[in-house]
């Protein structure tokens, strides 16, 4: 029988805990109890623990000016709107994808942008598209569900996973990602970005997702 009461975690600096095997042992368990609606409430020091700090000390590392801005959890691109529009910039959608050759993708785009998976294989050369899973995305990219960003290609040492660059996000002077994890939202330059995505010796894929349909 499905437990029916709410429930609420709090992760303090202290005891959380992070990596392969460990922190989405909550999010099985949750699942297993039937839960889909979680409260998760984190104090201010979360936000010095390596996954966002990987991030910054690489941006640090290759000269790359950025601001951070800590705010509570945004799941999904329709969250937190009003966070959103006090930080100047474009802000992100990251999607993490896997064709039916095995081959891992990552796209991002702005927010606004409309991404049809029906029809983008045929602009970038691949088999048909589908959602790859939480176990992939963390082995690759380092991140869970909620926090897929274009800054964790740093962790995707095998180079496993091809970068797709929105151009509208391309174009825009300051973009915004998730350091790594979804409390916080980064802001960079596009040269900064670009300087990141150098540095990891990656050359995105852009592409003009205004453009795709008409490719059909």
């Amino acid at each position: 029988m499905r437990d029916s009461r709410d429930i609420a975690f709090e992760m303090a600096a202290s005891s959380v805990r992070y990596g392969v095997g460990v922190t989405r042992e909550v999010g099985m368990d949750l699942c297993d109890r039937g839960h889909r609606r979680v409260m998760v409430i984190t104090d201010r020091h979360v936000a010095t623990l390596r996954p966002v700090t990987t991030v910054l000390e690489s941006l640090a590392a290759n000269g790359v000016a950025q601001t951070t801005h800590d705010h509570p959890a945004v799941f999904r691109v329709e969250e937190g709107l009003e966070i959103k529009a006090a930080m100047p910039g474009a802000h992100t959608k990251n999607l993490f994808l896997k064709d039916k050759k095995g081959q891992l993708w990552l796209i991002s785009a702005r927010q606004d942008t409309v991404v049809d998976l029906r029809r983008l294989h045929r602009t970038i050369g691949s088999d048909r598209l589908s959602f790859g899973n939480a176990e992939l995305m963390l082995e690759t990219l380092g991140v869970t569900p909620g926090s897929v960003t274009a800054f964790g290609l740093i962790n995707d040492r095998d180079r496993r996973v091809r970068f797709v660059l929105d151009k509208a996000l391309d174009d825009a002077e300051i973009v915004n990602f998730h350091p790594l994890a979804n409390t916080a939202t980064t802001a960079v330059s596009r040269d900064g970005f670009h300087a990141f995505l150098k540095a990891l010796g990656i050359a995105p894929m852009v592409v003009d997702f205004s453009k795709v349909g008409a490719e059909s």
